[in-house]
């Protein structure tokens, strides 16, 4: 079992990175580094450890900000670990609101080595136009990890970077950004375009539906920022969604479905198969996903949706699909023992349902 994302940050890191800060400026003050940063560590998770960090730092050098950066500048390239390096933008966000350049052209710098995406939202929250309209510029910086941030760093709804309530209500202002990622060379990137407009299509679908309309989808990047940026919208089965990429009609098959085993407990596999036969005179463009409608107490459900396989079925042919589920309890997702309904959705539609019994 690998060891706590957390321990990342442990008494042996502060003790390696106390020394490395102390041979980088005279007035740094390991000690007091050191005080702040482990009282209370076995207490404190993830990214309460992380901002400790920063805390600390700012603590133990008692000087200029400015002065400050050129420290972190000459650090990150030491500590090696890109979730550990964000520690140094967290303290360009708590400290550098005041010095909008000055910080923003840190966290340019810093992003390379851990990712500023958290970092930069305070600057997008107190003066949105001004930062978008640097993200803007970032767009097109040659290094990719600044291209990230600028897609990255502005998306509506962040994991773990709390939400941008004005661009949740009007994301129109991120769309240049966008527009300028749509073919970006780096999977990386487009990852990011690709999730910040998922993000958009929870509060604005027709929006979305608007925007990627007019790229140009002959280009295979931005196809497939566009396949996976609707997937949201798929999963639920939007017409429109579906039509954008081919699989609007109604599907025209056969189709078997089984669950199996009809009952287990957690920590064993789901086997889902699928036999589908096409009726159909042409070829058919299939988007497959299956539904889980997860036991609740009480007697509820709540169903959640995974994506399976997008094909072409030409006519009259067969296919059998095959996926496996290990059933296992997650941080966002907690199993309950009762029936477990299972659907299989093409193209939007419940074609099929089985399902399984969990027990204690």
């Amino acid at each position: 079992m690998s060891a706590p994302l957390k321990d990342l940050f442990d008494a042996a890191r502060y003790r390696q990175t106390a020394a490395q800060l102390a041979a980088l400026h005279p007035r740094f003050d390991a000690v007091r580094f050191l005080t702040h940063a482990l009282d209370g560590l076995a207490d404190r998770e993830l990214l309460a450890r992380m901002h400790r960090t920063a805390e600390a730092f700012h603590l133990a050098l008692p000087v200029p900000f400015t002065e400050q950066l050129a420290v972190l500048r000459a650090h990150l390239p030491q500590i090696g670990h890109g979730f550990v390096a964000i520690w140094p933008c967290a303290h360009v966000a708590n400290h550098g609101i005041d010095h909008p350049a000055t910080a923003l052209e840190a966290l340019r710098l810093f992003t390379r080595f851990g990712s500023a995406e958290f970092a930069i939202r305070p600057f997008i929250t107190r003066d949105t136009t001004s930062t978008l309209a640097v993200l803007r510029r970032w767009a097109d910086d040659p290094d990719e990890h600044v291209r990230r941030l600028a897609s990255e760093g502005s998306r509506p709804r962040l994991p773990w970077g709390g939400n941008l309530p004005a661009l949740i209500a009007d994301p129109s202002p991120t769309l240049p950004i966008l527009t300028a990622l749509r073919a970006d060379p780096s999977l990386y990137v487009r990852k990011s375009v690709a999730n910040h407009l998922n993000d958009i299509t929870k509060n604005h679908p027709e929006l979305v539906l608007d925007f990627v309309s007019t790229w140009d989808r002959t280009d295979a990047r931005t196809a497939w920022i566009v396949r996976h940026a609707l997937r949201t919208l798929i999963k639920r089965g939007h017409p429109r969604a579906l039509a954008m990429l081919g699989a609007g009609a109604v599907p025209k098959l056969e189709a078997q479905f089984k669950v199996s085993p009809a009952r287990l407990t957690l920590g064993c596999t789901l086997v889902l198969t699928a036999r589908l036969t096409s009726t159909h005179a042409r070829a058919q463009s299939l988007i497959v996903d299956y539904v889980v409608h997860y036991a609740r107490p009480g007697g509820g459900s709540a169903a959640k949706v995974f994506k399976w396989k997008q094909l072409s079925l030409a006519a009259g042919e067969t296919v059998t699909l095959s996926k496996r589920q290990v059933i296992r309890d997650f941080s966002t997702r907690r199993h309950h023992p009762g029936r477990h309904r299972v659907e299989l959705q093409i193209n939007g539609r419940r074609l099929a349902a089985g399902g399984f019994s969990l027990s204690e």
